[in-house]
Formats: C-alpha cells, structure tokens, sequence
C-alpha cells in the first residue's frame, strides 16, 4: 500500500525569517531554544532570528557540530530543561535541523537516543510527546526542513537514521535571503545534496506519484541553478530556486532513498569531519549506472526522464554530466581527493549494508557490488 502525505506548513519567501515570532504563537512555543551552530552565529543569521522574536524568553544552543552528535544533543537538551524550555527552533542547515530533532526526541523521552533509531526499531517509539520544532534553513541542500528524519552520530561510532511523523517540524520558514551569503563550496556541496535528494527519490521504486513530480521538478530548478548560485551568490533568482530544490527533494523522501545515501551515510560515520553532500555528489555516478538495469527504472524510463529534466541528450549522458557539473563547481574529483582510500571499503560497506536506505535501492546491492561503486567513485 502507497502511503502519501503531505507534509508541514511552510513559509517561503525573502524575509519570511520575520515571521518567527508569529508561528512560534501558532505552534504554542512561549520559551524556546534556538538550536544553531557557530558560523549561523558569526554570520549574523542567528541575529536576525533573535531580532524577529522581541516578545519571548529565548535560549541559545550554538554549539552543533558540522555532522550532529548524540553529545551535542544531550548538551542542548541539559540546557532546554534547566532553562524551562518548551519548543525548539532550529536556525542553521542540516546539521542544526537534524541536531533539533534528536533533541526533540531526548528532551521528552525515556532512555538513550539509540532505542528511538531507525534500524533499531525506534520509529514506533517516537511519539507526539516530541518537543514541537519550527526550522529555518540557512543552507540549500537537505531539506530537513519539510523531513519527517534526522541523521544523528551515536556514541559508538555509528552515523544513524531517526524518522517519525512526530519530528516533521511544525514549520518551515524557508527564506533564500538567509542563503545570499553562502560561500561557494558549501552552496556547492549543499547544492548537490539538494539534487542528490531529488534524483534518489525520482529512482525510488515506491508509488507515489505526486512525489515523483516534486522530485523531478525540483530536480530540474536545481540542476539549472546550482553554477549561478555558486559563482553568482548574490544571485536571488538562483537562491531561490535552489531553496526550492532543496525542499522538494525532501518533499519526496517519503518514497526511501538508495545506494547513494547508505554509502555516504556509512562514509560519513567512519570519517565524520567528510561534508555529507559532497559525498553525494562523489556516489551519483556510480549509482546510477548500478540502477540503470533495475526493473523499475526501466519500466517507467526514469533515468530518460531525469535526463530530459537536466537537458540531456540520453540517460547515458548523466553519470558524465554530473562529473563534469562537479568539477566546474569545484568540488573534489573523487574521494580518493578527500581522504578516503581502499583501507575503509570494508568498514564502508559494513555500515552501508545495514544503512535504513539500503533497501529502498531500485536494485539491493550485495557487498561486491558495493564495492565496485567504491572503486568507480575513487
């Protein structure tokens, strides 16, 4: 059975960061933590939040890391109970989103964050007690913003899924002027996660139509606009598409993700300090090549349509087209460029194997098969 729902409340517009203090009066949040990082605070982002909430008592989390950890949030959620705190509000990209959303969960629930993972079984345990959380984006690449999901880093190592109903934030305040000082590499990285998303989800075997046409039309906004709004950031017409892409993508994840987001997810826990989108970006040509066989693909010429969005002459010409967009961004030529060598294909693997994403693959890959896409992506 299909299962398609959609999704949250969602402001877009430039300036829409000015209307936090009216959705906070929406939701029910009278105290909240602002959950941030330090460069959303060195940017001034964070003080346009604080500036749009004049009438309430806020609280200030700003220490997320670059990939979130189960530390970072059982810091946040120290300071959320002895500050009286009841909401959060996530400024910042991913990162800060996933980050409020662990805490989301630990600020209301019983035991360590690992029982409420996706592979552990956690889903069903995430209940509507979860602390209610508004986002606004500051990046254009994970959606996090419209997701019912949150890519945490467990004590032991392990980089984990947590996906439940109750963590979709109540609203997401999408602003693009909050993106215009972006610098090129991150709206590079960020920007090709954001597409990443959009192919995945399109490949998904799962039926669901509307997704579909959200994920290929956000797809088309982001392949379109990504070099404008890594050599132009100023650019507000590219911003703005980006955002939009962005959020499409996630839109979309209802239908599961695949191969690429195991590998990098799995990547991402063995070397935490690696930028999840440009992972993405590195893993998309090899797995589309892997799924161009898959039944599903075939049948309804998904690569053919994806193609067609890019400005493509034929599904062939994609693994080569994102290259070439990789490269004109700046972004690295494979991983072997950023660090990663033959030494941690097994421990890649392992983690991909077991990754929640695996599975929703339009082909399941074996270990070997794994591994070859390793290698074509060295």
């Amino acid at each position: 059975m299909a299962f398609i729902y959609y999704v949250t409340q969602i402001q877009f517009e430039f300036g829409a960061v000015k209307l936090l203090q009216q959705e906070c009066e929406r939701v029910g949040i009278t105290r909240p933590l602002i959950v941030t990082d330090p460069g959303v605070k060195a940017a001034g982002v964070l003080q346009k939040a604080l500036d749009a909430l004049p009438g309430l008592t806020v609280a200030v989390f700003d220490q997320t890391p670059s990939n979130p950890t189960e530390a970072a949030v059982r810091a946040a959620v120290e300071m959320y109970k002895a500050q009286g705190c009841d909401g959060l509000i996530a400024v910042g990209g991913g990162s800060a989103i996933d980050c409020a959303k662990g805490i989301a969960i630990a600020a209301t629930h019983e035991g360590p964050l690992t029982h409420y993972a996706t592979i552990e079984g956690g889903s069903p345990r995430i209940t509507d007690r979860a602390a209610p959380l508004i986002a606004v984006p500051t990046t254009s690449g994970t959606g996090s913003e419209v997701a019912r999901g949150a890519i945490i880093i467990v004590d032991d190592h392990r980089k984990l899924g947590f996906h439940s109903w109750n963590l979709v934030p109540k609203t997401a305040i999408c602003d693009p002027e909050l993106t215009l000082g972006l610098p090129p590499m991150l709206t590079a990285a960020t920007g090709m996660d954001a597409i990443a998303h959009c192919m995945e989800t399109f490949m998904s075997a799962a039926f669901n139509p509307p997704a579909d046409g959200i994920a290929l039309d956000g797809l088309t906004r982001g392949w379109a606009n990504i070099e404008q709004a890594t050599k132009n950031g100023s650019d507000r017409d590219a911003r703005l598409h980006m955002m939009s892409a962005s959020m499409q993508g996630a839109m979309a994840f209802q239908k599961g993700l695949g191969a690429v987001h195991s590998l990098s997810h799995s990547l991402g826990g063995v070397n935490p300090r690696l930028h999840h989108g440009t992972l993405n970006a590195m893993f998309l040509p090899a797995v589309i090549r892997f799924n161009a066989t898959a039944e599903s693909v075939q049948k309804e010429k998904r690569l053919e349509r994806m193609a067609h969005a890019m400005g493509l002459a034929s599904a062939g010409d994609i693994p080569e087209a994102i290259r070439d967009m990789n490269a004109r961004l700046g972004l690295p030529t494979g991983l072997a460029a950023m660090g990663v060598t033959e030494g941690m294909f097994d421990d890649i693997i392992k983690g991909a194997m077991a990754d929640h994403c695996h599975k929703t693959n339009p082909r399941i890959a074996t270990p070997e098969e794994y591994r070859d896409m390793l290698a074509q992506s060295l």
